[in-house]
């Protein structure tokens, strides 16, 4: 499964590419962070961002698109950048027909560090264990948009997996005809 991890941000959105399955070791395709000045209108932040993400999209092809769900703080426009960057990275996953899940950040934490409440710190140097990386990623936007591509992997795969098992199981039976083996 290759795996697409958005970190939303109008200032620093942070791309990761994981490939790799559960049980198996996963592999870092490629990790950045696509950067806007405030000096630009956000309607040109947002293109920008687009283009960004459109780009990996492109040369990676992945399977889904895992994107940090915006939960609520106490800075609205924070808040507001974050969740216009999420809506692009959305869009440009359901153009494609990609899957898009969405983890929240203590999900992400404890799902590459087992703690929920994991410090940025903690969870890059999970990732540059989990990838077999030399350094961690910087900024921490990266290793975000990794923690989000190793979760999908991790949770995603087996929770299609179980879909896939519950939708066999509800499937409706073919009624059998008079001379039908059983």
């Amino acid at each position: 499964m290759r795996v697409v991890g958005i970190d939303p941000g109008l200032t620093r959105c942070g791309i990761g590419i994981v490939e790799g399955a559960i049980g198996r070791p996963l592999r870092m395709l490629d990790v950045g962070v696509v950067r806007t000045s405030s000096d630009l209108t956000v309607p040109e932040r947002l293109v920008s961002i687009e283009a960004g993400i459109e780009a990996r999209l492109e040369e990676y092809r992945p399977d889904a698109v895992a994107i940090e769900r915006v939960f609520a703080r106490s800075d609205v426009s924070t808040i507001m950048g974050t969740a216009q960057a999420a809506g692009i990275a959305m869009v440009c996953a359901a153009r494609r027909g990609l899957p898009v899940a969405l983890h929240t950040p203590s999900e992400v934490k404890a799902a590459v560090s087992g703690n929920g409440r994991a410090d940025k710190a903690q969870v890059g140097a999970m990732v540059t264990r989990i990838l077999r990386l030399d350094a961690a990623p910087k900024p921490a936007d990266a290793a975000d948009a990794l923690a989000l591509a190793i979760t999908h992997v991790w949770r995603g795969g087996a929770q299609a997996r179980i879909d896939a098992a519950l939708a066999a199981n509800h499937r409706p039976r073919r009624p059998r005809t008079s001379g039908s083996p059983r």
